[in-house]
Protein backbone atom coordinates (compact mmCIF):
# COMPACT_ATOMS: atom_id res chain seq x y z
CA UNK A 1 0.00 0.00 0.00
CA UNK A 2 1.83 3.15 -1.03
CA UNK A 3 1.41 5.69 1.48
CA UNK A 4 1.77 9.59 1.00
CA UNK A 5 1.54 10.62 4.73
CA UNK A 6 4.13 13.22 6.75
CA UNK A 7 5.84 11.59 9.13
CA UNK A 8 4.10 11.84 12.28
CA UNK A 9 4.84 11.97 16.17
CA UNK A 10 4.64 8.26 17.27
CA UNK A 11 2.44 7.79 20.42
CA UNK A 12 3.17 4.12 20.76
CA UNK A 13 4.06 3.90 24.25
CA UNK A 14 5.36 0.06 25.11
CA UNK A 15 4.92 -1.43 28.63
CA UNK A 16 7.76 -1.05 31.10
CA UNK A 17 6.62 -4.13 32.49
CA UNK A 18 6.67 -6.23 29.03
CA UNK A 19 10.71 -5.80 28.88
CA UNK A 20 10.86 -7.65 32.43
CA UNK A 21 8.50 -10.39 31.33
CA UNK A 22 10.04 -10.88 27.83
CA UNK A 23 13.43 -11.45 29.80
CA UNK A 24 11.94 -13.81 32.17
CA UNK A 25 10.51 -16.01 29.96
CA UNK A 26 13.68 -15.76 27.57
CA UNK A 27 16.53 -16.67 31.20
CA UNK A 28 13.86 -19.48 31.88
CA UNK A 29 14.16 -21.14 27.99
CA UNK A 30 17.74 -20.42 28.41
CA UNK A 31 17.93 -22.82 31.65
CA UNK A 32 16.41 -25.30 30.24
CA UNK A 33 17.41 -25.23 26.57
CA UNK A 34 21.16 -24.52 27.30
CA UNK A 35 21.68 -27.45 25.33
CA UNK A 36 20.18 -26.04 22.23
CA UNK A 37 21.93 -23.10 22.34
CA UNK A 38 23.75 -24.04 18.98
CA UNK A 39 20.42 -23.91 17.43
CA UNK A 40 19.62 -20.36 17.28
CA UNK A 41 19.21 -19.33 13.63
CA UNK A 42 19.92 -16.25 12.63
CA UNK A 43 18.87 -16.37 8.98
CA UNK A 44 15.78 -15.83 6.51
CA UNK A 45 13.01 -18.34 8.06
CA UNK A 46 11.02 -18.27 4.60
CA UNK A 47 11.01 -17.03 0.98
CA UNK A 48 8.90 -13.86 2.43
CA UNK A 49 8.93 -11.11 -0.28
CA UNK A 50 10.53 -7.86 1.90
CA UNK A 51 9.67 -4.23 1.27
CA UNK A 52 10.08 -0.79 3.03
CA UNK A 53 7.11 0.36 4.39
CA UNK A 54 7.97 2.81 6.77
CA UNK A 55 11.07 4.44 4.84
CA UNK A 56 9.24 8.06 4.51
CA UNK A 57 8.93 7.65 8.13
CA UNK A 58 13.03 7.15 9.15
CA UNK A 59 12.96 3.90 9.13
CA UNK A 60 14.80 2.29 6.07
CA UNK A 61 14.72 -1.81 7.21
CA UNK A 62 13.34 -4.46 4.95
CA UNK A 63 10.52 -6.08 6.57
CA UNK A 64 7.79 -8.70 5.68
CA UNK A 65 3.72 -8.87 5.72
CA UNK A 66 2.02 -10.53 8.14
CA UNK A 67 -0.55 -13.17 5.69
CA UNK A 68 -3.48 -10.97 5.02
CA UNK A 69 -1.69 -8.20 6.80
CA UNK A 70 -3.19 -5.34 4.62
CA UNK A 71 -6.40 -6.50 5.05
CA UNK A 72 -6.49 -6.64 1.20
CA UNK A 73 -7.72 -10.21 0.80
CA UNK A 74 -9.03 -12.98 2.37
CA UNK A 75 -8.60 -13.37 6.02
CA UNK A 76 -8.16 -17.21 6.16
CA UNK A 77 -5.99 -18.26 9.48
CA UNK A 78 -7.05 -15.47 11.33
CA UNK A 79 -9.15 -15.40 14.69
CA UNK A 80 -11.59 -12.14 14.30
CA UNK A 81 -14.03 -11.44 17.02
CA UNK A 82 -17.19 -10.57 16.04
CA UNK A 83 -18.04 -7.27 15.80
CA UNK A 84 -14.25 -5.98 13.64
CA UNK A 85 -15.31 -4.01 10.52
CA UNK A 86 -13.47 -3.74 7.85
CA UNK A 87 -12.43 0.48 7.04
CA UNK A 88 -10.86 2.67 4.33
CA UNK A 89 -6.55 1.45 5.04
CA UNK A 90 -3.80 3.73 6.05
CA UNK A 91 -3.32 6.63 3.08
CA UNK A 92 -6.63 6.73 2.35
CA UNK A 93 -6.44 3.69 0.18
CA UNK A 94 -7.67 0.13 1.11
CA UNK A 95 -8.90 -1.79 3.42
CA UNK A 96 -8.10 -2.16 7.16
CA UNK A 97 -9.99 -3.49 10.62
CA UNK A 98 -11.58 -1.56 13.34
CA UNK A 99 -12.00 -2.72 16.55
CA UNK A 100 -14.53 -1.56 19.18
CA UNK A 101 -13.32 -2.09 23.20
CA UNK A 102 -13.26 -5.72 23.82
CA UNK A 103 -12.63 -6.54 20.38
CA UNK A 104 -9.86 -8.34 18.88
CA UNK A 105 -8.06 -10.15 16.10
CA UNK A 106 -5.43 -12.82 15.92
CA UNK A 107 -2.89 -12.74 13.16
CA UNK A 108 -1.68 -16.30 10.80
CA UNK A 109 1.52 -17.23 12.55
CA UNK A 110 4.47 -16.88 10.93
CA UNK A 111 7.99 -18.31 11.11
CA UNK A 112 10.48 -16.65 13.58
CA UNK A 113 13.92 -16.65 14.60
CA UNK A 114 16.77 -14.65 16.12
CA UNK A 115 17.17 -12.24 13.02
CA UNK A 116 12.83 -11.21 13.72
CA UNK A 117 13.25 -8.78 17.02
CA UNK A 118 10.37 -6.11 16.31
CA UNK A 119 7.34 -5.84 14.32
CA UNK A 120 5.45 -2.35 13.59
CA UNK A 121 2.32 -1.52 11.69
CA UNK A 122 -0.22 1.24 11.11
CA UNK A 123 -2.73 2.23 13.28
CA UNK A 124 -5.22 5.02 14.62
CA UNK A 125 -7.98 5.69 16.97
CA UNK A 126 -11.31 6.74 15.05
CA UNK A 127 -13.66 7.75 17.94
CA UNK A 128 -12.73 8.02 21.18
CA UNK A 129 -9.14 7.57 22.97
CA UNK A 130 -8.12 4.68 21.43
CA UNK A 131 -6.05 2.38 22.93
CA UNK A 132 -4.83 -1.39 22.10
CA UNK A 133 -3.24 -4.68 23.78
CA UNK A 134 -0.81 -6.00 21.47
CA UNK A 135 0.28 -9.77 22.27
CA UNK A 136 2.79 -11.93 20.98
CA UNK A 137 1.49 -15.44 20.99
CA UNK A 138 3.67 -18.76 20.63
CA UNK A 139 2.77 -22.26 20.13
CA UNK A 140 5.80 -24.27 21.92
CA UNK A 141 6.53 -27.86 21.85
CA UNK A 142 6.34 -30.42 22.65
CA UNK A 143 2.78 -30.28 23.47
CA UNK A 144 2.25 -27.14 20.95
CA UNK A 145 0.82 -24.67 23.82
CA UNK A 146 -0.03 -21.28 22.87
CA UNK A 147 1.83 -19.17 24.94
CA UNK A 148 0.68 -15.24 24.94
CA UNK A 149 3.49 -12.60 26.00
CA UNK A 150 2.53 -9.23 26.81
CA UNK A 151 4.27 -6.79 24.30
CA UNK A 152 2.69 -3.21 25.47
CA UNK A 153 -0.11 -1.13 24.82
CA UNK A 154 -0.86 1.22 21.91
CA UNK A 155 -2.10 4.69 22.48
CA UNK A 156 -3.12 5.77 19.47
CA UNK A 157 -3.59 9.11 17.71
CA UNK A 158 -6.33 10.71 15.63
CA UNK A 159 -4.59 9.94 11.86
CA UNK A 160 -2.51 7.02 10.91
CA UNK A 161 0.69 6.46 11.96
CA UNK A 162 3.46 3.99 12.23
CA UNK A 163 3.84 2.16 16.10
CA UNK A 164 7.25 2.40 17.54
CA UNK A 165 9.26 -1.04 16.97
CA UNK A 166 7.59 -3.38 19.09
CA UNK A 167 9.51 -7.10 20.83
CA UNK A 168 8.72 -10.46 19.38
CA UNK A 169 10.29 -12.16 21.65
CA UNK A 170 11.62 -14.61 19.03
CA UNK A 171 15.15 -15.51 20.14
CA UNK A 172 13.40 -17.47 23.49
CA UNK A 173 10.81 -19.04 21.81
CA UNK A 174 13.10 -20.05 18.95
CA UNK A 175 15.40 -21.98 21.65
CA UNK A 176 12.43 -24.44 22.18
CA UNK A 177 12.07 -25.03 18.30
CA UNK A 178 15.19 -25.92 16.92
CA UNK A 179 15.73 -22.03 16.14
CA UNK A 180 12.48 -21.21 14.66
CA UNK A 181 9.09 -20.74 16.42
CA UNK A 182 5.51 -19.75 15.15
CA UNK A 183 4.78 -16.32 16.12
CA UNK A 184 0.98 -15.14 15.86
CA UNK A 185 0.19 -11.39 16.77
CA UNK A 186 -3.08 -10.23 19.08
CA UNK A 187 -4.31 -7.06 18.93
CA UNK A 188 -7.08 -6.19 21.51
CA UNK A 189 -9.13 -2.67 22.02
CA UNK A 190 -9.18 -1.42 25.43
CA UNK A 191 -10.86 1.98 25.40
CA UNK A 192 -12.18 4.38 21.66
CA UNK A 193 -12.55 2.49 18.54
CA UNK A 194 -9.60 1.43 16.68
CA UNK A 195 -8.58 0.82 12.94
CA UNK A 196 -5.11 -1.44 12.52
CA UNK A 197 -3.43 -2.17 9.08
CA UNK A 198 -0.18 -3.12 7.60
CA UNK A 199 1.15 -5.21 10.07
CA UNK A 200 4.84 -6.55 8.86
CA UNK A 201 7.33 -8.14 11.33
CA UNK A 202 11.30 -7.41 10.55
CA UNK A 203 13.58 -10.07 9.69
CA UNK A 204 16.77 -7.83 10.17
CA UNK A 205 18.02 -8.36 6.50
CA UNK A 206 20.08 -5.59 6.93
Amino acid sequence: MRLNLPVRVDTSRPLIAAAAVLSGFGFTLLGSASAQAALVATGACDNATLSQPFASFGDSASYKLISGGDFESSLAGWSVSRGAAVVGGAGGAGHALALSPGESIQTPSTCVNTSYPTFRLFAKNTQGLGTVLVQAVYKLPPLNLSVPLPVGVITLNSTWSPTLPMLTGSIAAGLLSNGTAKLSLRFTALTGTTAIDDIYVDPRMR
